[in-house]
């Protein structure tokens, strides 16, 4: 049986509360001082992985679509991207307030081109920012087949992010090469269309 709008409606409100609850907990969890001895680096892992989540998620549309045979599927990919940005924008802050502090912007410049997991984290999140801004469908029309072009850096992003995930951890973890192997795989997934790129 197919989706219908209606559908898809519903399961749009039940991803936008997937994205949103999880904020309203980590807010009560700081309240409530549930997190560790060091608060700062709990929020920065908990946001970097909620964006990572939502990345998976966002590449997991298109084969999910494919395979189910449920094309109205595809219209959640744009909202679960937007809250992937939001994520990582909010990871990003967590580094600069809580790490760095606020008054320290030029630190914050120096820390992303000095660290290199860092710089790929920050290539990471420009991207998401670009595709983000250029997501609806005005801008999807004055781009025109450009549009196609720039959203495909998504794949890119499936790349660095894991990798700056890895690279940030300071101990031996099984969670972030969970999430390298699981992008890994959604990114072989579409081996086709990386073939037919090469071979033009």
């Amino acid at each position: 049986m197919r989706l219908n709008l209606k559908q898809i409606g519903w399961l749009k409100v039940a991803l936008h509360l997937a994205g949103f609850l999880p904020l309203l907990w980590l807010i009560l969890a700081i309240d409530q001082n549930w997190l560790s001895a060091d608060p700062a680096k709990d929020i920065q892992h908990f946001t970097g992985r909620m964006a990572l989540k939502f990345l998976l998620a966002t590449l997991l549309v298109a084969p999910l679509s494919r395979m189910g045979k449920q094309p109205l599927l595809i219209r959640t990919r744009r909202l679960l991207g937007i809250w992937c940005f939001a994520w990582a924008s909010l990871h990003l802050t967590s580094y600069w307030l809580l790490e760095l502090g606020i008054n320290n912007l030029a630190l914050l410049g120096r820390e992303l081109l000095t660290r290199p997991y860092l710089t790929l984290g920050i290539i990471s999140w420009f991207i998401l920012l670009a595709l983000a801004v250029t997501s609806f469908q005005r801008a999807q029309r004055k781009l025109g087949k450009r549009w196609q072009t720039l959203h495909n850096a998504i794949y890119l992003v499936a790349i660095l992010a894991p990798i700056h995930f890895l690279w940030s951890v300071k101990t031996v973890s099984p969670q972030p090469v969970i999430y390298a192997l699981l992008a890994a795989i959604l990114l072989a997934w579409r081996y086709k269309k990386f073939r037919r790129w090469f071979s033009r």
